[in-house]
């Protein structure tokens, strides 16, 4: 303890006495051990003992997040207090009284603006050191006149919660600050303003079931804990023991709520990636430096030579061939991984995030397939739930909100099909990301890097323009199995891949693919540094191209394109 009170830790007089304490040691409440205070300071108010992150004053987290820590406080409206004279063991008048005397702030709402990687930013922190961070009116009004603001100025808006939800002392007044901060958001989003959420610790209750949960992005702060109801609420009413991760930051990244967890060291960088692609900000084209991995290149592929579509079929599936990370690896400059279908799940087999690609600012998916044996099962070897669908569709909405261009890497053998899937909508969810592609208004790539299986490759193949690799194969079924089927014989797949007319050449062939992007010498998966620079290189031509034409116009004909596709195709000659 510190001279009779509680520890820095959770001091709520941590500024107004910082000078006194910087020379003491205090106790952490998480751990229980003796720190001294300003290790934790230095360590941006983390106990170097147990890495428990505390709370942060406004100020605190402005000077973290802002560019040299240089920052100018917005005036928020203040409204009257304890409107319905509240009085519980204490009269509320006297809460917010010994509130705004121990943090020194007049409510839970404080906003600054200021620079975040050289981009003018406006950030909102809802401060878990008054009365909780709970919000009532004067924290509705804070958080509304602040995004007024950020729109007036159309600029980035950065919400900082921790809070423990709505303030009972004002009752419905306050239950009604839910639906004023969400009409707020819905005004960023017309806007076209991103909006960032970070979720700190602790954050629940009506905040996250409002603005909290409604960004274009939400960055969960490592060792947070975040939900609705509390745990020990949630316990009793079910009557039985949470998983010991329930509620943490990362518990919510594996059920799809958040995009990202990041240690707080890490949050001004990770802001500075994400804002100057959301804005558009000039980058030149990333240099494409890679190594093709070793492999046995004497080694003969089991199946070769029956006949050219087969020989396409196992080339596409050559366990050296890229796969969607390598790409990203390869050809993408600032990179942000975004994760979550905001619903259930994140799901590794579906990739997305945003990056400059050779200096465009895009919106990227893709399915990954995974290397090695743990990142096959962790990828599902490409194929995909419905989670990953919708995190799909959620990626084009993000795109359609900031003009950015979608690129989708398609490389599957098809939709995951298993009890889960079915479970949770896979027919229903690939459909409705064929749709979303169908009808997004911004420019769509779309390429076939391998496996062009059934409707999982098409859930995200519904670009402007569509290419595809040499190698690669496009197919409704995989030969194997429709051998099986229609010629009840799996030793006819060569036939049968033929027969299905499903190579690069059948599909331009039959209109269904734009252009052919040629291979190295062998294939893919021996040269990686030729085969990206060749799909870096056209994939930009067909963006640049594409981002001349209007939005209107692009959706149309993209429509157009589809309804024509397959109604008028000449036989093809028999062989």
């Amino acid at each position: 303890m510190l001279f009779g009170k509680k520890s820095g830790i959770t001091n709520r007089n941590r500024e107004r006495y910082d000078r006194v304490r910087k020379l003491m040691w205090i106790k952490c409440e998480a751990c229980d051990k003796l720190v001294y205070y300003k290790d934790y300071k230095d360590n941006l108010y983390i106990c170097p003992r147990c890495g428990r992150a505390f709370i942060m004053t406004p100020k605190q987290r402005f000077n973290l997040l802002f560019d040299n820590t240089a920052w100018e406080k917005l005036d928020l409206p203040t409204v009257a207090d304890d409107p319905l004279n509240f009085v519980d063991r204490v009269p509320y008048a006297e809460r917010l009284a010994e509130a705004r005397n121990d943090t020194g702030y007049n409510d839970a709402i404080t906003t600054a603006d200021g620079v975040i990687g050289g981009i003018k930013t406006t950030v909102c922190v809802l401060n878990g050191d008054f009365m909780m961070g709970s919000m009532g009116r004067a924290a509705g009004d804070g958080i509304i006149a602040s995004m007024e603001h950020a729109i007036d100025t159309h600029q980035p808006f950065i919400m900082v919660t921790s809070s423990g939800g709505a303030r009972m002392q004002e009752n419905i007044l306050s239950l009604m600050q839910m639906a004023r901060t969400t009409v707020a958001v819905n005004k960023l989003h017309e806007n076209k303003i991103p909006y960032i959420v970070l979720l700190t610790d602790p954050t629940f209750g009506g905040v996250t079931a409002s603005f909290a949960m409604l960004g274009d992005i939400h960055i969960a702060e490592r060792g947070a804990r975040i939900g609705f109801a509390g745990r020990r609420v949630i316990e009793q009413n079910i009557r039985e023991k949470l998983p010991s991760n329930f509620q943490t930051a990362e518990y919510l990244y594996d059920h799809g709520m958040v995009d990202m967890v990041v240690a707080r060291d890490e949050l001004h960088d990770k802001l500075v990636r994400i804002l100057s692609v959301l804005t558009k900000k000039h980058r030149k084209p990333k240099d494409i430096i890679v190594t093709t991995p070793e492999y046995d290149a004497t080694k003969k592929i089991r199946g070769m030579g029956e006949n050219d579509a087969y020989d396409k079929v196992l080339l596409a599936r050559h366990e050296n061939r890229p796969h969607f990370l390598d790409y990203i690896n390869g050809i993408v400059d600032d990179w942000t991984y975004l994760a979550g279908d905001r619903c259930f799940a994140e799901d590794a087999a579906m990739g997305s995030g945003i990056g400059f690609w050779r200096g465009i600012p895009a919106v990227i998916i893709g399915q990954e397939q995974g290397r090695t044996i743990e990142t096959r099962q962790k990828h599902r070897f490409g194929m995909v739930n419905p989670d990953g669908y919708r995190k799909a569709i959620r990626m084009m909405k993000l795109a359609e909100k900031f003009n950015l261009p979608i690129i989708s890497l398609f490389d599957t053998a098809g939709a995951f099909a298993g009890r889960e899937g079915e479970e949770r909508g896979q027919s229903q969810a690939v459909a409705s990301s064929i749709a979303a592609g169908l009808s997004v208004k911004t420019p769509y790539v779309a390429v076939n890097v391998g496996q062009g299986g059934s409707g999982g490759a098409i859930a995200i193949g519904t670009g402007d323009k569509v290419l595809m690799f040499e190698n690669a194969i496009y197919s409704v079924i995989a030969p194997e199995s429709c051998a099986s089927i229609l010629w009840r014989d799996n030793n006819y797949k060569a036939t049968a891949a033929a027969a299905m007319k499903l190579t690069a050449r059948d599909m331009a062939t039959q209109g269904v693919i734009d252009k052919i992007i040629p291979e190295p010498s062998g294939g893919a998966h021996t040269d990686w540094q030729t085969t990206m620079e060749l799909l870096a290189t056209a994939v930009a031509e067909q963006i640049v191209g594409l981002q001349r034409v209007p939005v209107n116009k692009l959706v149309a004909a993209r429509a157009q394109k589809f309804l024509e596709m397959t109604r008028i195709i000449q036989p093809v000659s028999k062989q």
